[in-house]
């Protein structure tokens, strides 16, 4: 293997790893100051003083947050630079992962842009005059949120990691559970991003939560060890 791939397999890996971590640090500070994601189902006069109150730092961790979903872009590369038997399905993986990073990075891009002037906006107006802002809000979760954040961003990136586990099993350099997991995890996140249509599937989506950065720790690992083994290219 070149040893250009090498490099971009390996920082594919560490950037996987770096965005997995990122995400549980941030999740953290969510859930400890802000009720996240419980507070997702809140309307605007819960939420918008809540979200205003946390003043620049709530709102700078929201914008690294919507970022975060960046990382898995060189993470794609990588698994597509370490799976040359399937050339043609990794090219489509990585279409898939660029539409999901892009909506997943769309739909939390409001919180620290839209919902912040909303929230300034919520706290300026009168009792009587907050109703447009109500109608503002709910229906920008709906939309940025429900549909572009986590319906096409979880499911194209299930998409993703299915074509990717499917061709890390035609790769001699991973173990096969490797693939497998990645194949199941892909079924797991489809499953979850249908929360908003079917209550039901809500605790798969709350799983979903603790393993896509369990299984982001994992493809990177499996990336960044990948290169210490002969592969085909």
């Amino acid at each position: 293997m070149p040893m250009v791939y090498r490099r971009m397999i390996v920082a594919g890996g560490v950037s996987l790893i770096l965005g997995a971590l990122s995400f549980v640090l941030v999740f953290a500070y969510l859930a400890a100051r802000f009720d996240y994601p419980h507070i997702l189902d809140g309307d605007a006069a819960t939420v918008l003083p809540r979200l205003l109150k946390g003043g620049a730092t709530m709102r700078a961790v929201w914008a690294l947050y919507a970022l975060l979903p960046l990382f898995l872009l060189p993470g794609a590369v990588g698994a597509y630079l370490a799976c040359p038997s399937s050339r043609d399905r990794m090219k489509l993986a990585l279409v898939f992962a660029s539409i999901g990073t892009l909506a997943m990075c769309l739909g939390l891009m409001r919180w620290p842009s839209i919902h912040w002037v909303l929230a300034e906006a919520y706290a300026a107006s009168s009792a009587q005059s907050p109703g447009s802002l109500d109608a503002v809000f709910a229906g920008l979760n709906v939309y940025l949120g429900n549909y572009v954040g986590e319906f096409l961003g979880e499911t194209c990136l299930a998409v993703f990691f299915f074509l990717a586990g499917w061709s890390i099993l035609e790769e001699t350099a991973f173990p096969r559970w490797v693939g497998w997991s990645g194949m199941l995890f892909a079924v797991l996140f489809v499953v979850g991003a249908f929360r908003n249509v079917i209550a039901l599937v809500q605790p798969v989506a709350d799983l979903n939560n603790s393993l896509l950065p369990l299984w982001m720790i994992v493809l990177g690992g499996s990336l960044i060890w990948h290169t210490r083994t002969p592969a085909r290219i």
